[in-house]
């Protein structure tokens, strides 16, 4: 069967495919299937309005999306002691915040994710549809607690320990990935963090493999990160920070020279992409033939909670934009920047515009 059989073969099968899934299946690009789909139509062997071109595919974002509630000190932390505080509480999740980032960016976006069937659960739904996240795939649990996440901040803004209640992700098994798979399957690229079970985990990404399908994943900390295979094929960009990357390398990172060493090791492990967060320090990417390491954008600091998640989805943003890595991996300290000036999760004053600008500002 030659090429233009297989992209008729599967259009019968689904006359409501978009050209983006055929480029997987078929292993063109999109604009060499559009060729290809005008060539049919001139022929007549496409008749009728049913095949669609999917315009503006999502990025699904995967993972944990829970209540932050977050305590900071009113003046230095004095352990096993009471201590005065101003509580706040936001909705959170690493997949969660990654998607709020990226609905500021005016990237169309979905989450899977599963919540409780209670007050929690009811709320953070709510939250999700106003900022902009398509909440269709979110799975409601009964009897099962929406799951929490509480950081306890120093007076200077630095997380001191945090706590996480989160059993509830336990639920996200591959038959619910294998159900819901025709929608990740029409989306432009997908991110996962480690919230997700082990087997979970693997099944997305040996199947995002196969159907060469962007997958971009965050280890979330050195404990979940264990839930990853030792071999990352198929993974276009990994999120490590120093102590995860530090693991997934299996070394210790003392310096930049380190930072490139860690990164060569774990791209040997599959992932095409690695960008070691550094947090004052900055940042660390690298690609085949491309790596380089950015300083961190002088700022006052509020509060780094959710930093690290709006630099995943600048860096995720800017490259389904086709930017180049390096321009990627600036926009996504730029996001982590804005988001460190706020004592909100994610910034309200992110956009793509200020991205740009704090850029332009430093370059």
């Amino acid at each position: 069967m030659n090429t233009e059989q297989k992209i008729l073969q599967h259009i019968k099968m689904n006359p409501y495919i978009s050209q983006q899934e055929i480029a997987r299946n078929v292993g063109l690009s999109c604009s060499a299937v559009a060729g290809y789909i005008a060539d049919l139509i001139k022929q007549g062997k496409i008749k009728g309005h049913a095949y669609i071109i999917e315009e503006s595919s999502p990025i699904v974002c995967i993972g944990g999306a829970n209540i932050d509630r977050k305590a900071q000190a009113k003046q230095k932390i004095d352990l096993y002691s009471s201590n005065p505080v101003t509580f706040s509480e936001f909705s959170g999740g690493v997949a969660r915040n990654v998607a709020e980032n990226l609905s500021k960016l005016n990237v169309k976006n979905t989450i899977m994710t599963c919540v409780g069937n209670d007050k929690d659960g009811d709320w953070l739904l709510e939250r999700m549809k106003d900022s902009g996240i398509d909440v269709s795939q979110v799975l409601r649990i009964p009897n099962e607690r929406t799951g929490t996440y509480t950081a306890i901040l120093d007076i200077d803004g630095e997380m001191i320990i945090s706590t996480a209640d989160m059993d509830i992700y336990d639920k996200m098994t591959p038959s619910m990935f294998e159900d819901k798979w025709s929608v990740l399957s029409n989306s432009r690229a997908v991110f996962v963090d480690t919230n997700v079970p082990t087997e979970s985990i693997h099944y997305i990404i040996d199947r995002c493999h196969s159907e060469n399908l962007p997958l971009y994943i965050d280890p979330v900390s050195i404990s979940k990160a264990k839930k990853l295979p030792d071999r990352l094929d198929g993974v276009e960009l990994i999120f490590p920070n120093k102590e995860e990357a530090e693991w997934l390398a299996n070394m210790t990172i003392d310096s930049v020279k380190d930072c490139d060493l860690a990164c060569q090791r774990i791209r040997q492990r599959g992932a095409k992409k690695v960008v070691v967060t550094l947090g004052d320090a900055g940042a660390y990417y690298a690609e085949e033939g491309n790596s380089g390491h950015l300083a961190s954008i002088k700022t006052d600091v509020v509060d780094v909670t959710g930093a690290g998640d709006a630099f995943t989805a600048g860096v995720i943003y800017a490259l389904s934009e086709s930017q180049p890595f390096t321009r990627a991996a600036k926009m996504g300290q730029a996001a982590a920047t804005l988001t460190l000036q706020n004592s909100t999760t994610v910034s309200p004053l992110l956009s793509d515009q200020k991205i740009n600008e704090l850029i332009k500002e430093i370059s």
